[in-house]
């Protein structure tokens, strides 16, 4: 679905990617895990065509998108959820899910469509129904990345990218992420590819996984594999590597 070959990315005159090549299969969930700095969000980042490699070739369902804007990008069925969330603070819940379908809604057919994909993230996310006139501004933080989330699927994405899903929530919100995103895969179809600092939670519910440091793919294969190797759990998973089996 996604392939990604010899991918050269620089901000200014300072290479952040350095010769990546990786690939997602559709119906996947692919980590991809490593420290502070290491150029995953820049990896996600070019892949939606917010910043343009200096070479390499990224194909999305056999379409070339290197050159292709982001909009175009999300129109093709690839859409990201940024670190940080990014929600539109001013607008209320609803809204914000509206904006995420705004390429969709202008038919309309695309109108119904649009809300029956808006009851099915009521469905995924029922507190999100419960706050729907709230601002979004006023939400928990937990809150508001199921609106990301949430707001990224009413795009009808086929792919979604996700950046740090679990970035300054609590223990509980993140299982509570991670199991909703593993229901994105199964009962949604959702190819995913994830970012995570949190890497027993990423390799716990996902089927591959690559290791990226200082913008090199150091090391990848099967997340089961990857989680009993000795350098993984040196580096990423410390003492205590017990897992999760939801995948």
């Amino acid at each position: 679905m996604l392939t990604i070959k010899n991918l050269h990315t620089k901000y200014g005159p300072i290479p952040v990617l350095k010769n990546i090549s990786l690939h997602v299969k559709q119906g996947e969930i692919v980590a991809l895990i490593g420290t502070n700095g290491a150029g995953k969000t820049t990896l996600l980042t070019t892949i939606s065509g917010l910043i343009r490699p200096v070479e390499g070739e990224i194909t999305f369902n056999d379409t070339p998108i290197t050159k292709k804007s982001p909009a175009e990008i999300v129109a093709l069925g690839l859409s990201q959820v940024p670190e940080g969330r990014q929600i539109f603070s001013p607008l209320t819940v609803e809204e914000n899910l509206e904006l995420g379908a705004y390429q969709r809604s202008s038919s309309k057919n695309g109108k119904k469509a649009v809300e029956e994909d808006l009851g099915a993230v009521y469905d995924l996310f029922p507190r999100l129904k419960e706050r729907r006139k709230q601002v979004a501004g006023t939400l928990s933080g937990g809150e508001q990345q199921m609106l990301a989330i949430g707001r990224a699927f009413m795009a009808k994405p086929k792919m979604l990218l996700l950046d740090e899903p679990s970035l300054g929530l609590a223990p509980k919100l993140v299982d509570s992420i991670m199991s909703t995103i593993v229901a994105l895969n199964k009962e949604q179809g959702l190819t995913i590819l994830i970012v995570e600092q949190n890497a027993k939670k990423a390799l716990s519910i996902s089927h591959r996984a690559y290791v990226l440091e200082t913008g090199k793919i150091v090391l990848q294969g099967s997340s089961e594999e990857l989680i009993e190797d000795s350098e993984i759990k040196r580096a990423y998973l410390g003492k205590d590597y017990s897992t999760i089996t939801e995948r």
